[in-house]
């Protein structure tokens, strides 16, 4: 029973902190918390790749996560928080990557093939709509128009 009792206690307190990501967070400042909270929310987790730092469960978020922690523990800013992360991983571990040549594809790009799709679907109606206009009819079909509704006329 006793041994029994030890193994629950102890599974529980695994669960506990296996649960709780947020557990190195409790040594700082309600300042510096908010900071942290803001900044793991701002970085990709580089494992998951669609979550934060926040929502990610995986070994390296956790260890970015003690990393920005200490950071911010030696006084550092946000801006030099990011330099590192950025400067260690490349802009992928950003979420809004920054304005800089390397970038710009990112950035621009979804405008641009927006705009070649519109051009695109532009021309496509004007060519279709200049199509179906057509060429002015013969004398014969005029003829056989005017017979047609003459016909529909009488009836």
């Amino acid at each position: 029973m006793r041994g029994a009792v030890r193994w629950m206690a102890s599974v529980l307190l695994c669960v506990t902190l296996w649960l709780t990501p947020w557990g190195p967070v409790a040594a700082m400042d309600a300042a510096m918390t908010e900071r942290y909270h803001s900044l793991i929310e701002e970085f990709r987790c580089l494992v998951c790749q669609n979550e934060s730092l926040a929502e990610s469960d995986a070994d390296l978020a956790t260890d970015l996560r003690t990393e920005i922690q200490e950071l911010l523990e030696d006084g550092a800013s946000d801006a030099e928080i990011t330099d590192f992360l950025v400067a260690r991983y490349g802009d992928f571990v950003l979420y809004r990557p920054q304005f800089k040549p390397l970038t710009y594809v990112l950035w621009i790009g979804p405008f641009v093939l927006a705009a070649a799709g519109l051009a695109t679907l532009l021309l496509r109606i004007r060519r279709r709509a200049g199509s179906e206009a057509g060429a002015p009819l013969s004398a014969q079909e005029q003829q056989r128009l005017r017979d047609l509704l003459d016909d529909s006329a009488r009836e």
